[in-house]
């Protein structure tokens, strides 16, 4: 079958060998009928010595002599004007015989065949009706088998050329499904210019069919093509135009076409641009419409046609709400209407080409080399599924209550802009769907707008809107707040008003001039007009300016907050010099948050009975601790003031006063030096000095205050009311001092590492018997009082080793000036200037019977020989006392439940350490190898 498949090639081959090569004169059509005598005689060979069965299986290789022999004839026929619509001419008979002439006798073994190629060929040439019918036969013949392989493209092909003829032959009925066909192979392929072609023929083949409305929609999209002439497109256009212009028997009917085919919608945009009005509002919507036509086009009317819809709650949306959720320029652009006709090639898949090359398996030398394409399955596939690209459209016109008209619109060539009104009526969403032009009685429709177009259309309550104009209101200081009554539906007149009920710790401060703008609901400024505000002792009176609906009105007043009592942010420490920070880091970490105070202002507003309840939270800028400070029996009371806000402040007249009404007590300022910049996040520290002649109160009460101005605003109008902060300290005086003395080994002047130095420490009571001291660990004898006092030696920093008891308890008299002198030893470990060890002391109190039950671990201690007697004075003293921290005994089980003492901590104020902060040098040993410094 190789040869089969040649023969196309061959005779082609041949028929240029006879006229270039050989040279041979032949005269028109003679060419043409040898090629079909030989197309006919080599498929009649063929089925002479093959079954039917062989014959079908080839096809393939066959179709293409068919196919060959098909156009022969056809170019026969039109030589030969047996095409034409009168018939062969003079000249055309000649030609007809002197191409039968030359044909010359039939050879003698087809003579005796009825159905012989040669016959047919005098068959077809003797006649119109005779040609027809052979060149019908062929033709279908050719187009079955196509179908038959699937060449589906080839099969339309032929079925082009056979709709020419019936053109030719005015049968345009005939013409029409040949047309369709090959235009949709085209479409499906992208041949630009085939497809303008074959749609002037189908045009011209549907005005002849009377076809109206397919013949209208060819007519716009050959109006639009740019592939034809300018001339031939004011032609279609006109077409329609004329159609347009004529009087139809139904007035009432309407052709609609598809507008893109027609013009281009390019873009939209609303105004507002948030695609939001109000209810009686005017809505604006232009849009951009590239015009396909290639002249003005009159249009009587452009409609958008609406879809109305009241979605669930859509009432109470907000102007503020629905501005939201919407694009900010109202602007919505639309993708360029993929037109079906043509399909662009470059959507087609790349050619996917490699060389080949065939060698002799014997020497392998290069036998033959060429191109393949391996995706040809991708470029080849067939586009069957789509449907006829040129048939009416059939969109339906959407009919409804809401619709937007422009009428009597010329579309100048090219972009055109519309524009649109309305005025909303009902509150809902309104969704745009369907874009429609008219020419007459044609209907340019686009059936959906894509992306989806909306705007809304609300109806909104009247509102009070209440907010601060600074990020945060600070208590104690004029700051502004901004009112915005938003009308809605109300219009407010003149004599309306806001009535506000008055709260106990602010005040709203009037001031001579007051000013309220009024704006549209798109923000833009209507008018400035002056407010008057009204106070009493119970309500402050607000007359509102006269504002159309929908509109706002702000304006903008003072309020003061006065606090009731004052906040410290967090709990305050009286801290002494034995312990200054380790009880205090909670709390600094609790004050970085400011305390805040809520106001609930009752508003009555004239468009509603229901008066309406704003709370406004005010935070105190400050937050105040206080220290007790210790310096012997000194004492000294220091107040720091931080300021927690953003803002800088100006404070003055820092003033302490005593408030437990002690006489004999004085508060000495110590840092007099006023007014003091305080700036955001930072403090301020005022310290006094306390005095008293005779015995020292129990407790002091005091109030701390101090003036205040923001300083960045300068002299305020309104006088501020002072800062105050209220405090009480218990037990501030000294009971107790404690020194503690190293000396070094005797003969020795400095101390050494390794070297056992002697550590003294002296316990000495300042004041006789006081209130505090009466307790469980006070014992009375017949002379004197005593109290019970453990002492502990610790060194945390870990540069002394204690040898020896590190602790004890000791019976101190309680009276002045009484001294209990503690001797043990300790070793340096680093050389250097050491501080000295930690010396604690604790009240130590006797077992009580209600903690027999239940064990506390801050009032036990753990001692591994102690047992607690009549004696206890004498086996403390000998015993070891180790951390007061534990519970029980882990390393002696004969101990387990017995009722231990209880330590009690001494406030910070009783006891002063006179050794803090003092050091002494160690010098490294002689025999020191490795010498470790330590530096504090």
């Amino acid at each position: 079958m190789p040869l089969y498949s040649m023969m196309n090639w061959t005779l082609c081959f041949l028929s240029m060998l006879s006229t270039l090569v050989l040279g041979v004169s032949v005269p028109p059509g003679a060419l043409d009928c040898w090629v079909f005598l030989s197309c006919l005689e080599v498929l009649q060979r063929i089925e002479g010595c093959c079954d039917r069965a062989q014959i079908d299986s080839n096809i393939a290789h066959t179709v293409g002599l068919w196919s060959y022999a098909t156009e022969k004839l056809k170019s026969l026929g039109y030589l030969c004007g047996l095409v034409s619509e009168k018939g062969p001419n003079s000249e055309d008979l000649n030609r007809i015989v002197d191409l039968l002439a030359g044909l010359g006798a039939e050879r003698p073994e087809t003579a005796n065949t009825a159905q012989s190629p040669y016959k047919k060929l005098k068959e077809a040439l003797s006649s119109v009706e005779a040609f027809e019918k052979h060149y019908l036969e062929l033709s279908h013949a050719a187009i079955e088998m196509h179908t038959s392989i699937g060449r589906t493209r080839s099969a339309r092909l032929v079925g082009k050329d056979l709709a020419e003829f019936y053109m030719r032959k005015k049968s345009p009925q005939k013409a029409e499904i040949y047309l369709q066909g090959a235009l949709k192979n085209y479409l499906a392929e992208g041949w630009a210019l085939p497809i303008t072609h074959t749609r002037k023929q189908l045009a011209e083949c549907q005005k002849h069919l009377g076809q109206t409305e397919n013949y209208l929609q060819t007519s716009s999209l050959l109006a639009s093509d740019h592939h034809l002439t300018e001339e031939e497109r004011k032609h279609f256009c006109q077409e329609i135009l004329s159609f347009a212009s004529r009087q139809t028997d139904s007035p009432g009917h309407k052709i609609v076409l598809p507008l893109h085919c027609f013009a281009q919608l390019r873009d939209l945009h609303f105004t507002p641009s948030n695609a939001v009005v109000h209810v009686g509002g005017v809505l604006s919507v232009e849009i951009t419409m590239c015009s396909q036509m290639p002249i003005p086009v009159y249009v009587e009317q452009i409609a958008i046609n609406v879809h109305f819809s009241i979605e669930k709650n859509n009432y109470r949306k907000t102007a503020e709400w629905l501005t939201k959720h919407k694009t900010s320029n109202g602007i919505i652009n639309f993708p360029v209407e993929t037109s079906p006709f043509p399909a662009s090639q470059n959507n087609l898949p790349a050619l996917e080409l490699y060389e080949m090359f065939e060698r002799s398996p014997s020497d392998n030398s290069l036998n033959t080399t060429g191109i393949i394409c391996k995706n040809v399955h991708m470029l080849l596939r067939r586009q069957e599924s789509s449907a006829s690209l040129e048939t009416p459209s059939g969109v339906a016109l959407e009919d409804g209550a809401h619709v937007l008209k422009c009428s009597g619109v010329t579309l100048e060539p090219g972009a055109n802009r519309i524009t649109f009104r309305t005025q909303a009526k009902e509150p809902g969403t309104y969704t745009l769907r369907q874009l429609r032009a008219s020419v007459g009685p044609v209907w340019f429709v686009l059936p959906h707008l894509s992306p989806r177009v909306q705007y809304d259309v609300y109806s909104q309550e009247p509102q009070l809107h209440v907010e601060p104009l600074a990020d945060s209101l600070l208590a104690g200081i004029p700051q502004k707040v901004k009112f915005t009554v938003t009308t809605g539906h109300y219009t407010v007149k003149n004599g309306d008003s806001l009535q506000l009920s008055n709260a106990e710790a602010m005040l709203i401060l009037c001031h001579a001039e007051n000013r309220a703008v009024i704006y549209s609901n798109t923000r833009e400024k209507a008018s400035d007009v002056s407010l008057r505000v009204q106070s009493s002792d119970k309500v402050t009176s607000i007359s509102l300016p006269a504002a159309p609906a929908y509109h706002m009105i702000e304006f903008e007043l003072e309020v003061l907050s006065l606090p009731s009592a004052p906040v410290t942010g967090g709990d305050s420490s009286t801290l002494g010099v034995t312990e200054p920070h380790r009880k205090h880091k909670d709390t600094q970490k609790a004050g970085h948050c400011m305390a805040t105070t809520d106001h609930k202002v009752s508003i009555d507003c004239p468009w509603s009975i229901y008066s309406t309840v704003i709370a406004l939270t005010f935070s105190v800028p400050f937050r105040t601790t206080h220290s007790l400070l210790s310096a012997g029996t000194r004492k000294y009371i220091q107040v720091c003031v931080q300021n927690l806000s953003e803002l800088d402040f100006q404070l003055s007249d820092g003033n302490l006063v005593d408030t437990g009404s002690s006489g004999d007590l004085q508060l000495v300022p110590l840092n007099t030096k006023t007014p003091q910049h305080i700036y955001s996040k930072q403090s301020v520290f005022f310290v006094w000095e306390l005095k008293w002649t005779r015995e020292p109160p129990p407790s002091l009460r005091c109030q701390f205050s101090v003036g205040f101005s923001p300083a960045s605003e300068g002299r305020l109008s309104i006088p501020l009311k002072p800062y105050t902060y209220e405090f009480q300290v218990e037990n501030f005086f000294t009971l107790y001092n404690v020194r503690a003395e190293i000396l070094p080994p005797a003969g020795t002047e400095h101390c050494r590492t390794g070297s056992l130095c002697s550590l003294e420490v002296s316990i000495t009571r300042l004041s006789d018997l006081l209130e505090v001291d009466k307790d469980e660990a006070l014992t009375e004898s017949d002379d004197y009082f005593s109290t019970k006092l453990m002492y502990e030696v610790v060194d945390n920093s870990s540069n002394w080793a204690v040898c020896g008891k590190s602790s004890g308890v000791i019976s101190m008299p309680v009276a002045a000036q009484a001294t209990h002198r503690v001797h043990m030893e300790v070793m340096p470990l680093f050389a250097g200037y050491l501080p000295l060890p930690d010396v604690r002391l604790f009240k130590y109190l006797p077992h009580h019977s209600a903690h027999s039950s239940q064990l506390d671990a801050d009032s036990w201690i753990e001692n591994d020989s102690l047992s607690v007697d009549k004696h206890v004075d004498e086996q403390l003293d000998s015993g070891s006392i180790k951390s007061r921290g534990s519970v029980h005994s882990a390393s002696s089980s004969e101990h387990k439940g017995l009722p231990m003492p209880r330590l009690q901590a001494l406030p910070p104020g009783q006891v002063f350490n006179s050794s803090t902060g003092m050091q002494i040098l160690v010098i490294p040993s002689k025999d020191d190898h490795v010498l470790e410094v330590s530096v504090t």
